[in-house]
């Protein structure tokens, strides 16, 4: 069963390390130099992956932010010709580069992609 190591010193989080002169797996500290051998020599490794649709969760607001960019565009919509953008932001190295806009017209807000 996997389970999370922590510091005796100082409380911190063990992560894996590799002793390639001893041939072992070890746990070490970040913070300190503690360092204890693994007792299991499996490491699980968890990873979250996004799409950046999913990372551009729309506050209801957004197209009255100040602070974001605007510019002339018509919205595929309502045809209004003002919308804020922003771009992904994905830091995945196969995604490229999108910027996401958001109508400025109150009633429609509607959501698009370059």
């Amino acid at each position: 069963m996997a389970s999370l190591k922590f510091c005796t010193d100082c409380s911190n989080m063990l992560y894996p390390r590799e002793d390639k002169v001893n041939r072992r797996l070890l746990f070490a500290c970040r913070n300190c130099d503690h360092e204890e051998v693994a007792d299991n020599c499996c490491v699980y490794r968890h990873e979250v992956g996004h799409i950046p649709s999913e990372q551009t969760m729309v506050v209801k607001d957004i197209a009255s932010d100040p602070t974001l960019p605007s510019t002339n565009i018509r919205c595929p919509k309502c045809r209004y010709e003002k919308a804020v953008y922003f771009q992904s932001q994905s830091r995945h190295p196969d995604t490229r580069m999108s910027l996401y806009y958001v109508c400025r017209n109150l009633e429609c807000q509607h959501r698009w992609q370059s």
